[in-house]
Parts: structure tokens; C-alpha cells; sequence
């Protein structure tokens, strides 16, 4: 008969999940040991193996929960309603810069440690990543539509937009002049701008094409 769970047991495992985070960000992954997740959640080393085989698993947990909250707040965010187009992109890129408040650890592990995971389980939280990215491309192409079926420009205004968004952990101050809403808008609005150049430049240098070709 399986062991039945406590009825803490997944506040015990969140919270080991949540001092994990800012150990893996501060030490690596490599100088931090089960030992000092325990001590940091209060617990003892062997009460944490009752959570996790191994680092590994934590690591994994870790970024598979980061990930999954992301993919639900954006598509919450991308949700199909009466809004023009251009303000349900702007409203994605504010859900997903205010879910990143307080989750700076999650997202330096994010970036410096999920190539560490073996091929299956990086294989499984890439591909909610490439969830991240199809819901951006999506809702930029629904507001420039000229943009769409550019391979040239698509991805890079889409990636550009991430960077702005996940690097601003690296020098963003909540005290700054720009709230996240108000930083989240402008990174949008630069990419909007520049995916409606780049459209209304393909048009100008595509129409030529299609005159002489009924001609």
C-alpha cells in the first residue's frame, strides 16, 4: 500500500523549491548541495529526499514550475476577447514582466542552468519555452499582419522582445522611473514600431513585383 501524503506536503516541497531558487542563482548548481537547501527551508537533508531523488529532480521541479506559471499567466493574458490586437500584446508582455516581480532567482536558473537537465526533461521544459515564444509571435503577427511569413524579420522582433523583457532583472529598480507596466509597454511598443517598418517596407518593394507581373 503507497505511503499516503501529508497534508503539507506540497507547501513543504513548494517552500523547497523556493530557497532552492535563490541558492542555485548565488552558488551554481554545481556548489550547492541538498544539505544547504535543507538547512535554508528548515528542514533536515534527509526530509528534503523525501521530496527529491536528487539535485536534479529539484533543478527540474524548479524550473518546470517557473515555466508552467509563465505559460498560464500569458495565455490568461492572450485570452481572446474585444481588445484590439496591439493592446493584447502590450497586455501580455505587462503579465509576463509582473509575473517575473520577485522571481529573479527562478529566471537566472532558468537561463544559466536548464542545459544541465538530461536531453527528456530539457526537451520538456523547452518546449513550454517555444510556448512562450508561439503565443508572442502569434499576437504580433494578429497586430502587424504584414509581418507575417517573414522569415527574416519574425523571429528576431520576437526574441528582441524577450530580451528586453528578461534582461531587465539585470539593471530594473522598482524605485526607478519607469514602473513595470509602464517599462513592459514601451519594450512593446519599440517592437511594434519596428515590425510596422519593416512590413510597410516589404510592401513598397513587393508592389513593383505584382504590377509588372499583371501586366
Amino acid at each position: 500500500m503507497a505511503r499516503r501524503r501529508s497534508a503539507d506536503y506540497e507547501a513543504k516541497r513548494k517552500r523547497i523549491l523556493e530557497v532552492a531558487a535563490p541558492l542555485f542563482a548565488r552558488h551554481g548548481y554545481d556548489r550547492t548541495s541538498l544539505a544547504m537547501i535543507g538547512a535554508a527551508a528548515g528542514v533536515a537533508k534527509s526530509l528534503v529526499y523525501h521530496y527529491y531523488r536528487d539535485k536534479n529532480e529539484v533543478l527540474a521541479d524548479l524550473l518546470r514550475s517557473h515555466l508552467q506559471e509563465l505559460v498560464a499567466t500569458v495565455e490568461a493574458a492572450a485570452a481572446a476577447d474585444a481588445r484590439p490586437p496591439e493592446r493584447r500584446l502590450l497586455d501580455m508582455a505587462v503579465a509576463l514582466l509582473e509575473r517575473y516581480r520577485d522571481a529573479d532567482a527562478q529566471h537566472q536558473v532558468q537561463i544559466a542552468h536548464l542545459k544541465l537537465l538530461p536531453d527528456p526533461t530539457r526537451e520538456e521544459l523547452l518546449n513550454l519555452e517555444r510556448r512562450l515564444v508561439r503565443l508572442f509571435t502569434d499576437a504580433l503577427v494578429e497586430a502587424v499582419p504584414g509581418i507575417a511569413g517573414d522569415r527574416r524579420h519574425l523571429k528576431p522582433l520576437v526574441m528582441s522582445l524577450f530580451g528586453m523583457l528578461n534582461w531587465a532583472f539585470l539593471w530594473f529598480r522598482e524605485d526607478g522611473p519607469l514602473d513595470r507596466r509602464s517599462y513592459a509597454e514601451l519594450a512593446t511598443r519599440l517592437v511594434l514600431d519596428g515590425a510596422r517598418a519593416i512590413a510597410a517596407e516589404r510592401t513598397r518593394t513587393t508592389k513593383p513585383a505584382l504590377v509588372q507581373t499583371a501586366s
